[in-house]
């Protein structure tokens, strides 16, 4: 039997194992070391399980990684989400549908800090929903709002999802981010545009808030301002060369570190955000140290490589390519972690995009959002079950019927970065 026919049939059993619900780091580790053992020899596979943990764990490549998960934890444990939620609420709360509004704003601002959708969504999630309901939202456009909104912080830099997917190919973090930055300013805007467009055709989904002052909306924009020094220390330092990712990370962490205790996080909200964090961690690299051995199977078993043949004399066009890719992606978005599916399909998929002729950042970009498209989408919604988790009387019909507008906004947002790709190049 040949290589690339071993790697396929063990590819469809490490599937078989993740949907019997095996842990998607032993599934991926599991079939790195049996397929690496039919295709080679056992003691180089038991070789590669001695030394992957070690190499994976202790790449200074990786270091951001908790550092960004603590600024997001720490934001949380500070309760900075409450005043940031009150300051967009001073902007839009009087406009019908406004606390929506606001709520995606915020989410949209939380997620510079935060870089992780499910944080962002929880974080937002406990704050807006009550005042939501208490002005008579309907749950459907509350709850989906929510799920929606917290997306915003897999694609939004710093962006955890952007930084593994640059690490696992070796592009510049750097570019990564800033090209992240328009396609993800304009997913915050679609939203609201989406918002506006559901209750001007339905009424009944929001009625208005209280109007504020100008002294009051003024006053009330300070609850950005920790966030955007935050964004703006981050991205330009990165940016201009000032600081490396890590550098980067761990000044972020460190500054929010110090707002939190100014806003009354205490020492022991503090050992509760680094336990929080490395538990998170802990996650993350087990995942990473699991697609390492899977990535040496896929090497000696010339998987892509044998795909990139079949698809070349199939005479499919690059953009057929990319949309079977994007197809996939969608696919196991609905029953897979995101940061677990670019862990497990870029390695195959890259180079059969890259032969198609497509710029690998741009690529990023157009991975992450379509992964951020299934933390929405039934069955396996994880944002979705993060706003079950607080809106615990609302059906889950309801907030994925609140989240299909929104899903189509993201379809429409891919559409215009497929069709105009300078959208996230265009800065890099």
């Amino acid at each position: 039997m040949s290589a690339p026919v071993i790697g396929l049939l063990l590819v469809a059993l490490m599937l078989l194992m993740i949907a019997v619900r095996l842990p998607i780091a032993l599934a991926m580790a599991g079939v790195g070391v049996i397929g690496f053992t039919a295709i080679v020899a056992i003691d180089p596979a038991l070789a590669i399980m001695e030394t992957s943990p070690f190499e994976t764990l202790s790449n200074y490549s990786f270091s951001p990684i908790p550092m960004f998960l603590l600024m997001g934890v720490l934001a949380s444990k500070a309760r900075m989400s409450n005043e940031l939620f009150d300051a967009a609420r001073s902007l839009f709360g009087a406009w019908r549908g406004g606390m929506a509004l606001a709520a995606v704003s915020a989410c949209g601002t939380f997620s510079a800090i935060s870089g992780s959708s499910v944080a962002t969504a929880a974080s937002m999630s406990r704050v807006a929903l009550p005042e939501m309901k208490k002005l008579g939202y309907a749950d459907s456009l509350a709850t989906g709002t929510l799920a929606a909104g917290g997306t915003l912080g897999i694609m939004i830099p710093p962006s955890i999802a952007l930084l593994l997917y640059a690490l696992i190919t070796e592009q510049s973090v750097g570019d990564m981010f800033i090209a992240g930055l328009i396609p993800g300013i304009l997913g915050l805007v679609f939203y609201c545009i989406t918002i506006a467009l559901l209750v001007h055709f339905k009424p009944e989904l929001a009625r208005p808030g209280e109007a504020n002052t100008i002294k009051d909306k003024i006053l009330g924009m300070r609850g950005f301002m920790p966030f955007m020094c935050v964004f703006l220390l981050i991205i330009g330092g990165i940016y201009s060369g000032l600081f490396t990712p890590t550098e980067a990370a761990a000044i972020g962490a460190f500054i929010t570190m110090i707002i939190a205790f100014f806003r009354g996080m205490t020492f022991r909200d503090l050992m509760g955000a680094v336990e929080e964090t490395l538990a998170l961690s802990v996650m993350i690299f087990f995942m990473l140290v699991g697609a390492e051995i899977f990535g040496y199977f896929l090497s000696v078993s010339r998987i892509s490589f044998y795909l990139t043949d079949v698809i070349g004399q199939l005479g499919w066009p690059p953009y057929g390519v990319l949309f079977a890719v994007l197809a996939l992606f969608i696919v196991l978005g609905c029953v897979m972690d995101s940061i677990a599916m670019l862990l497990l399909t870029v390695p195959v998929v890259l180079p059969l995009v890259q032969s198609a002729g497509f710029d690998p950042v741009w690529f990023g970009i157009v991975a992450v959002i379509t992964v951020e498209m299934g933390l929405i989408t039934p069955p396996v919604g994880m944002n979705v079950f993060v706003i079950k988790s607080v809106a615990k009387d609302v059906p889950l019909q309801s907030i994925f019927k609140g989240v299909l507008p929104f899903v189509m906004s993201d379809i429409f947002r891919l559409a215009l970065l497929i069709a105009f790709p300078a959208l996230a190049l265009g800065l890099v």
